[in-house]
């Protein structure tokens, strides 16, 4: 039998995860992961309501054994498994979900509800849970930035395996040959995910994320149970497969002293990352308008220039609630309509309303491929709307709203945490979730906190 020799980058990796402890992180990405955290429940909370969601917990549980984790928004339990699948998946329904430009996705709702699920079974401190999603969120994301993954590949589903595994094996102990071959294992056990779901608006995209919780943690349990991996599993699958092109030495490199979970985002519109920079170039232009408002009735045209990513979100025929979140010409048309930005200007009522329709029709979003050179550090977009007496409004966005260099304040994602709960929950949970949240390293076993809460 050959030698299984590891390469010493995975070795590295490993080694990290398996011996970090919470004064091993910054206090910036401290604070974030305990941001992340909250952000994601009452993200996931309020996508469990959506109808085909309340059609898959009636489904799934009916046919799954009992369990103690937190299905959120559902106020039911299930088995860890069971629990990581749906709560993965209902957390991207509405767009909402906190993501990470240099880790080219969202990292943090496909490691945190395999980790609470997780949390919950093990009845581990919430310090533990703080630290295992951190290291989960960070030694994924370095993986994901290492590659230069494929535009077709969406990123759901795919290193999240990873990410949700190695939280999982920090929750249960696993030592540093447990952990290499935990992340040799979960890095073939990702999906062959489609970006083009999201731009046909096919909603099986959500399940990408919860897939991810649920292998992740069946990964973990596999290597208990002695499976193993490939020697390089990463490489094979990071630079070859969903990737041709995998640097290991960049992945590793200020490896304790980079936090890339420190430079994540959090979102406050329900739609797309890359419409967000759309938006906020609109918000620009409103608010050089006395009043904030424009004439609907009276635009001619909406010419929009952005960055690649931003310029793919170009669909007109927008006939779901879930496809209008990835269609830049609809954002802006339904915010001019109703006034604001929020779940009413992308919901059914939105996609039938004719003014919106209408309006969508006469955006003209094109690349402007400067501005595609200045990202990810930049998210440059131009607007431009032409009125029908010829008068012309412009606005701009150079940093995107909730990205490090200009990040959304704790009041603001205070007041998400509450909008999104309060209606599911009410406010003296919501309230009591959100301060033992904001305090997850005072809580000294996460599963009895749990379960003096219905959710």
């Amino acid at each position: 039998m050959p030698s299984r020799e590891a390469p010493q980058y995975l070795k590295t990796f490993a080694a990290f995860a398996s011996s970090a402890q919470l004064n091993t992180l910054s206090a910036a990405a401290r604070d974030r992961a305990r941001w992340i955290i909250a952000d994601c429940v009452p993200v996931v909370a309020a996508g469990m309501q959506e109808r085909e969601m309340k059609a898959l917990i009636a489904k799934h549980l009916a046919q799954c054994g009992a369990g103690n984790a937190w299905v959120l928004g559902a106020g039911k339990r299930a088995a860890t498994l069971d629990a990581a699948l749906l709560n993965g998946t209902a957390g991207t329904w509405l767009e909402l979900d906190e993501g990470n430009l240099f880790a080219k996705g969202h990292p943090g709702i496909q490691v945190v509800p395999a980790a609470i699920a997780l949390a919950q079974e093990l009845g581990v401190s919430g310090a533990d849970l703080l630290l295992a999603v951190a290291l989960g969120y960070e030694v994924s994301s370095r993986i994901s930035r290492a590659a230069n993954v494929k535009l077709s590949v969406h990123p759901h589903g795919t290193y999240g395996v990873i990410g949700a595994g190695i939280a999982a094996g920090k929750l249960k102990g696993f030592t540093a040959p447990q952990m290499l071959e935990l992340i040799n294992v979960a890095s073939t056990m990702g999906m062959a995910t489609s970006r083009q779901t999201l731009l046909d608006g096919a909603t099986v995209r959500n399940i990408y994320t919860g897939h991810s919780g649920y292998m992740g943690l069946m990964a973990a349990r596999l290597v208990e149970c002695g499976f193993t991996g490939e020697i390089d599993s990463v490489s094979a699958i990071y630079g070859k497969v969903l990737s041709d092109t995998f640097d290991p030495a960049s992945a590793i490199a200020g490896l304790g002293s980079e936090w890339l979970i420190a430079k994540s985002y959090f979102k406050l519109h329900p739609a797309g990352r890359y419409a967000h920079s759309a938006i906020d170039a609109l918000e620009d232009l409103l608010a050089r308008v006395p009043g904030g408002r424009l004439e609907v009735t009276r635009i001619e045209r909406i010419e929009v220039r952005a960055y690649m990513l931003a310029a793919l979100l170009a669909e007109k025929n927008i006939v779901s609630s879930f496809g209008a979140r990835f269609s830049v010409p609809f954002a802006l048309a339904s915010i001019l309509v109703h006034g604001r930005s929020g779940l009413k200007s992308f919901d059914d009522d939105a996609v039938a309303n004719p003014q919106v329709q209408a309006l969508t029709r006469r955006v003209d979003l094109r690349e402007e491929p400067s501005f595609t050179a200045r990202y990810p550090v930049e998210q440059p977009v131009e607007i431009r709307i032409v009125m029908r007496d010829g008068a012309i409004h412009t606005g701009n966005c150079v940093v995107t709203k909730g990205e490090p260099a200009k990040p959304h304040t704790p009041d603001q994602l205070k007041s998400k945490f509450f909008e999104l709960g309060q209606p599911v929950w009410g406010q003296a949970v919501t309230q009591q979730l959100y301060d033992g949240l904001m305090q997850l390293e005072n809580i000294d076993d996460f599963r009895s906190f749990a379960d003096r809460l219905t959710l």
